[in-house]
């Protein structure tokens, strides 16, 4: 018990989706007891007002049938079963409607709180509730004091206006019995109708009470250890080491992505072994150069492999492959600064194949970078003016 104090205690996170999920699949919700009732006790009393001289009526002309027998009836075992069984039926229709009403009124009431739902978990038994020392926590726990509380404030506030209703309608219930049978039916149903309806009106105080409370109640029992959160995190998202595997997975793919779009560059530009950067161009629309692939060391050689069997042009220029390798992601355009530079390159290769009027190769162009965007191979970037390499 003391450690299940303790953990409550410790209950200070607020619940997750995941926590109120399962506590409503284990038929675990808010509900107001108190608030059906009142519910169910309004519906019939404004019933009665409403309905009230049609529903003593018929029950007065059952009732008085009732001392009507046939003389064959009385000495007749059979047919005296017989009517008393139609009696009974007719006794069990007068009030049928109301019956069918409250039925109604307590499900559309039960759905008001904590909405509608059915688990077959709630229904199981659980070892807790045969447990004697459980039994007593809640017998002489806070729980049942407020609920001893909640009894006693609603038996005295009904109760007062009970007495206050029955008095000031005594002279014209007392006034009924100078009027005939039928008159006086009536009349008491109205009053009964009218003075039951002030009576059941007064339960909406104790709801108001009662639902803010069953509220917080449900919030307080939801609520999570830190250590139930991090369980759960755990649960709904595996082991650490699984999530490494499959982070890891998802770097190999992108990685295998990254190496199949380097045939569709037109240029890699290289540091000529440390880095390696894919360019892509297309003359025909406004779109800046893109970078398909980067990657240094390794990858950079995986580049420059892959590229030579594409049959992509390689590109010595130490100085823009770490300016490109430090300044832009993967699927972004070069930055404006290095457009230049870029160009450069891009216009050097188109033309790589053509051949001027003296049958001469173009030459390389000597690749101008801005100061501010020379890195070192850490990415530092360098203070005075790079040579290159």
């Amino acid at each position: 018990m003391a450690e299940n104090e303790t953990q409550a205690e410790d209950r200070t996170e607020e619940p997750t989706a995941r926590r109120l999920q399962k506590a409503r699949e284990e038929g675990q919700v808010a509900r107001s007891q108190e608030l059906s009732i009142a519910a169910m006790m309004i519906g019939i009393a404004t019933t009665l007002l409403l309905a009230g001289p049609f529903f003593f009526k018929r029950i007065s002309e059952n009732f008085a049938a009732g001392f009507e027998f046939d003389r064959n009836i009385i000495f007749n075992d059979q047919l005296l079963s017989t009517a008393f069984a139609e009696q009974a039926l007719a006794g069990f229709a007068a009030v049928l409607p109301i019956f069918i009403l409250t039925v109604i009124i307590a499900i559309l009431a039960a759905g008001l709180l904590g909405g509608y739902l059915f688990s077959g978990k709630a229904l199981m038994p659980k070892a807790s509730k045969l447990n004697p020392l459980s039994g007593l926590k809640r017998i002489f726990g806070l729980k049942a004091l407020v609920e001893l509380a909640k009894a006693l404030s609603k038996f005295l506030l009904v109760g007062g206006i009970a007495y206050g209703v029955i008095s000031s309608s005594l002279d014209d219930l007392m006034a009924s019995s100078l009027m005939d049978l039928r008159t006086a039916l009536d009349h008491a149903g109205s009053l009964i109708g009218l003075g039951f309806l002030f009576v059941t009106l007064s339960l909406i105080v104790v709801v108001a009470i009662d639902v803010p409370y069953q509220l917080n109640e449900f919030k307080k029992r939801m609520k999570m250890t830190k250590q139930e959160i991090k369980d759960e995190m755990k649960e709904t998202e595996g082991r650490p080491e699984v999530r490494a595997q499959v982070r890891q997975r998802q770097r190999e793919l992108a990685m295998n992505r990254m190496i199949d779009a380097v045939a569709d560059a037109d240029v890699i530009i290289t540091n000529p072994e440390h880095f390696a950067v894919a360019l892509a161009y297309n003359p025909v629309s406004d779109d800046a150069p893109r970078i398909l692939a980067k990657g240094a060391d390794h990858l950079a050689a995986t580049i420059r492999e892959k590229a030579k069997s594409e049959g992509v042009p390689l590109f010595s220029a130490p100085p823009l492959a770490r300016a490109l390798f430090f300044t832009t992601e993967i699927n972004e355009s070069v930055p404006e600064s290095l457009y230049y530079a870029v160009a450069q390159v891009i216009a050097y290769i188109f033309n790589l194949n053509s051949v001027n009027a003296d049958g001469l190769v173009y030459a390389a162009p000597k690749v101008d970078v801005p100061d501010d965007l020379r890195f070192d191979s850490d990415g530092n970037r360098e203070v005075q003016d790079a040579v290159d390499e």
